[in-house]
Protein backbone atom coordinates (compact mmCIF):
# COMPACT_ATOMS: atom_id res chain seq x y z
CA UNK A 1 0.00 0.00 0.00
CA UNK A 2 0.99 3.60 -0.61
CA UNK A 3 -0.11 6.29 1.84
CA UNK A 4 -1.52 9.37 0.09
CA UNK A 5 -1.77 12.67 1.99
CA UNK A 6 -3.49 15.88 0.84
CA UNK A 7 -2.53 19.32 2.16
CA UNK A 8 -3.92 22.85 2.24
CA UNK A 9 -6.75 23.65 -0.19
CA UNK A 10 -6.62 20.16 -1.70
CA UNK A 11 -7.78 18.70 1.60
CA UNK A 12 -10.91 20.87 1.48
CA UNK A 13 -11.51 20.45 -2.27
CA UNK A 14 -11.38 16.66 -2.06
CA UNK A 15 -12.87 16.39 1.42
CA UNK A 16 -10.07 13.96 2.24
CA UNK A 17 -6.96 14.31 4.40
CA UNK A 18 -5.35 10.96 3.61
CA UNK A 19 -5.98 7.55 2.10
CA UNK A 20 -4.26 4.31 1.18
CA UNK A 21 -3.80 3.19 -2.40
CA UNK A 22 -2.98 -0.32 -3.59
CA UNK A 23 0.47 -0.31 -5.16
CA UNK A 24 -0.32 -2.85 -7.90
CA UNK A 25 0.15 -1.25 -11.30
CA UNK A 26 1.56 1.95 -9.82
CA UNK A 27 5.07 2.81 -10.97
CA UNK A 28 5.31 6.58 -10.49
CA UNK A 29 3.52 9.76 -9.37
CA UNK A 30 1.75 10.11 -12.73
CA UNK A 31 0.21 6.64 -12.28
CA UNK A 32 -1.12 7.71 -8.87
CA UNK A 33 -2.64 10.86 -10.37
CA UNK A 34 -4.38 8.78 -13.03
CA UNK A 35 -5.81 6.34 -10.46
CA UNK A 36 -7.00 9.16 -8.20
CA UNK A 37 -8.58 10.97 -11.15
CA UNK A 38 -10.97 8.04 -11.53
CA UNK A 39 -12.65 8.87 -8.18
CA UNK A 40 -14.85 11.66 -9.57
CA UNK A 41 -14.94 14.67 -11.85
CA UNK A 42 -13.75 16.88 -8.96
CA UNK A 43 -10.71 14.63 -8.42
CA UNK A 44 -10.04 14.63 -12.16
CA UNK A 45 -9.93 18.44 -12.18
CA UNK A 46 -7.52 18.51 -9.23
CA UNK A 47 -5.11 15.94 -10.65
CA UNK A 48 -5.10 17.35 -14.17
CA UNK A 49 -3.64 20.62 -12.83
CA UNK A 50 -0.04 20.84 -14.11
CA UNK A 51 0.89 23.10 -11.17
CA UNK A 52 0.04 20.46 -8.56
CA UNK A 53 3.06 19.73 -6.36
CA UNK A 54 4.01 16.31 -5.06
CA UNK A 55 6.45 14.78 -2.61
CA UNK A 56 7.52 11.24 -1.83
CA UNK A 57 8.71 10.59 1.71
CA UNK A 58 9.02 14.38 2.28
CA UNK A 59 11.16 15.01 -0.84
CA UNK A 60 9.75 17.13 -3.67
CA UNK A 61 9.46 15.08 -6.87
CA UNK A 62 8.11 15.26 -10.41
CA UNK A 63 5.56 13.02 -12.09
CA UNK A 64 8.08 10.48 -13.29
CA UNK A 65 9.43 9.79 -9.80
CA UNK A 66 9.07 6.09 -8.94
CA UNK A 67 6.95 4.97 -5.99
CA UNK A 68 6.91 1.69 -4.11
CA UNK A 69 4.84 0.03 -1.38
CA UNK A 70 5.30 1.77 1.96
CA UNK A 71 6.00 5.21 0.45
CA UNK A 72 4.13 8.30 1.62
CA UNK A 73 3.03 10.50 -1.27
CA UNK A 74 1.84 14.04 -0.55
CA UNK A 75 -0.02 16.36 -2.90
CA UNK A 76 -0.46 20.09 -2.36
CA UNK A 77 -1.27 23.19 -4.39
CA UNK A 78 1.45 25.52 -5.67
CA UNK A 79 2.92 27.69 -2.93
CA UNK A 80 2.71 31.44 -3.33
CA UNK A 81 4.42 33.98 -1.20
CA UNK A 82 4.99 37.63 -0.85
Amino acid sequence: MIKIVFFAALREQLDCAEMSLASEGVKNINDIKLKLSDNSEQWQQVFSNASLLSAVNHDMVDGEHPVKPGDEVAFFPPVTGG
